[in-house]
């Protein structure tokens, strides 16, 4: 049989069921051994193809595009190290639950190991950090090949969506020549004239009547918290507060829980308790005797040591991934269930509490902080708390607000409030790393407008390649560009008081004028002179079209001493008016 014939035919039916299963993006990077996927890819009318000439940009670029999706996207390079760059957006991926098909081509057996340019180990290239591999079957034109490959298929976009979710990797040995026929579109067709191949269901994870009861029996009448990390389950939000409001318990609400901004009641959603969980003498009394816990691990470490305090409390972590997400080691009961189902049973089954003393301690401490917290707004010069704490109120309905790890992901847990908006917040915290944080953001822009990016320095310039694919693809984007001249998070850590090491190998200053880089890439540069002309420069950025880029030049060393002058107003606050309940209560 004709090679070219065999070739089409095969590698045609893997992209026509892409398109069957639901598939409609494709994150491509130039190579030659991909040749024929690339092609047919860009043949197929129902899948979109993005180029993305750096494969570690390309990685991130559709990681973004399978977060703001909720779908498996595509992932699609040559062989040798184009593959090993796709290594940091897989890890991300694996850790983030967002479901990725990667696809590398490689040799034909006959030149592996034996010294073949452009030839590496591709096999289980990226170990446990994908859900699936396959190595798959060299192309032939056959009933029994064909089948495989669409079943194989249908098989990778279910498993990467099954909860949890995330990447699989599918390695295809090709020979040349690599060019397929192109002038026949007979080959997109699976015969059936309906749907995927082989239809796939996914169900949603629970746990037993006689579970619900118990669980519901330990939670009646008893002082307890919810505390929320990511997730991006779309009913949650309306149940976890339905379900607050029967307890009697706070919601401590990182803002990856999407929970902080939205249509939903937000009366028991607490959002400043990263900065009084700080103050052992003013929570005292605040001992929970239940924890429940959804979704990832929050960002703030005050809440991470308040629970590690708490371990006499029973903890109750429900996932519907089935993983065991336990970081701070005080797990009692494991619940594998779905999220929002968890809470609709046990708003079904329990009795609305009827003394909310305890609920009521927790939102007055929240809104005497929150209030001091506000006092960050008189600051006249540019600094980073003040930025985040008015990014809500300048950011319009319906943004989807990226923010870059260290700094302002911390930043954001402290000053960003609840509020009506509906701002969807991403954030690659599954690996906690900076890489790629230009193109998951241009990934998210792609199909989310407006998408405004949050970022340090360092991350900018860690991705700035990223920034071409704005360039090409016209994509529009607006980066908030905080810059310190260094890694602004390790002035807060202990490290710091290594004055004569410090700045050599944790500040690392560069001095970078990064206005010459946003040039390159044909993007709009600001560099915001004070807050009027940064909330200016901001709105008119979100409003037009292309690569904007706001940048805000702060201290590093003032930025510290901004955050612990407020910390240390917080807990005078809080003093204060704990000392005027008492004398209220004593009259």
């Amino acid at each position: 049989m004709d090679h070219r014939e065999a070739l089409t035919a095969y590698v045609a039916a893997f992209v026509d069921e892409l398109a069957q299963v639901g598939v409609k993006h494709a994150v491509v990077s130039p190579g030659s051994r991909s040749t024929p996927f690339a092609l047919l890819l860009s043949k197929h009318e129902d899948i979109h193809v993005h180029m993305n000439i750096d494969e570690r940009s390309a990685g991130f670029f559709a990681l973004g595009l399978a977060k703001a999706l909720k779908e498996p996207v595509v992932l699609l390079c040559t062989s040798g190290t184009a593959a090993a760059n796709y290594y940091p957006a897989v890890i991300e991926a694996s850790y983030s639950r967002v479901p990725l098909i990667v696809l590398t081509a490689d040799r034909p057996h006959e030149l592996r190991e034996v010294g073949a340019p452009q030839a590496i180990d591709q096999i289980h290239l990226y170990g446990k950090h994908v859900k699936w591999f396959a190595e798959m079957p060299l192309p032939e034109n056959n009933e029994d090949i064909i089948r495989f490959v669409r079943s194989f298929c249908a098989r990778a976009a279910s498993t990467a969506l099954q909860s949890p979710r995330g990447p699989v990797h599918l390695n295809f040995p090709l020979r040349e020549p690599l060019v397929p026929i192109m002038g026949d579109d007979q080959y997109f067709h699976n015969n059936r004239g309906w749907g995927p191949f082989v239809s796939i269901q996914n169900g949603e994870l629970t746990v037993s009547e006689m579970e619900f009861k118990k669980i519901s029996e330990d939670l009646t009448e008893q002082d307890g918290i919810i505390v929320c990390g990511f997730t991006d389950h779309e009913r949650f939000a309306e149940s976890v507060t339905v379900m607050s409001e029967k307890l009697g318990y706070p919601i401590l609400a990182d803002p990856l829980s999407q929970l902080r901004s939205g249509s939903h009641a937000k009366t028991n959603i607490i959002d400043c308790y990263d900065t009084f969980l700080r103050f052992e003498e003013h929570i005292k009394e605040m001992q929970p005797k239940i924890v429940i816990r959804f979704g990832a691990m929050p960002v703030s470490k005050a809440l991470t040591l308040y629970l590690k305090k708490h371990k006499a409390a029973k903890h109750y972590v429900v996932d519907g991934g089935a993983e065991w997400r336990d970081p701070v080691g005080t797990a009692t009961h494991m619940v594998y269930c779905d999220e929002a189902l968890f809470c609709d049973r046990l708003i079904q089954l329990i009795e609305k509490k009827e003394n909310m003393n305890w609920l009521k301690k927790w939102r007055k401490l929240n809104e005497v902080t929150k209030s001091a917290l506000q006092s960050i707004r008189d600051e006249k010069d540019l600094n980073e708390g003040k930025l985040f704490s008015i990014l809500g109120d300048l950011l319009p309905i319906g943004t989807n607000l990226f923010v870059s790890n260290s700094m302002p992901i911390r930043d954001l847990d402290t000053f960003f409030h609840n509020n009506d908006k509906d701002i969807t917040i991403y954030a690659n915290r599954g690996a906690n790393g900076i890489d790629g944080t230009i193109s998951t953001a241009l990934g998210i822009s792609t199909v989310k407008e407006p998408t405004v990016l949050v970022l340090g320095d360092l991350s900018f310039f860690h991705d700035s390649n990223g920034l071409l694919a704005a360039k090409l693809q016209k994509q529009n984007l607006t980066i908030v560009l905080v810059n310190n001249d260094g890694g602004g998070i390790f002035s807060f850590l202990p490290q710091s008081s290594e004055e004569k090491y410090f700045e050599q190998v944790f500040g690392t200053p560069h001095g970078l004028d990064f206005s010459h880089l946003v040039a390159l890439y044909g993007g709009t540069y600001v560099k915001a002179r004070d807050w009027e002309h940064f909330e200016e420069s901001l709105q008119r950025a979100i409003h037009s079209e292309g690569l904007n880029v706001i940048e805000v030049r702060t201290d590093r060393q003032e930025n510290v001493m901004s955050h612990r002058r407020l910390w240390n107003y917080v807990s005078r606050e809080i003093l204060l008016s704990n000392h005027g309940e008492i004398n209220e209560n004593s009259c």
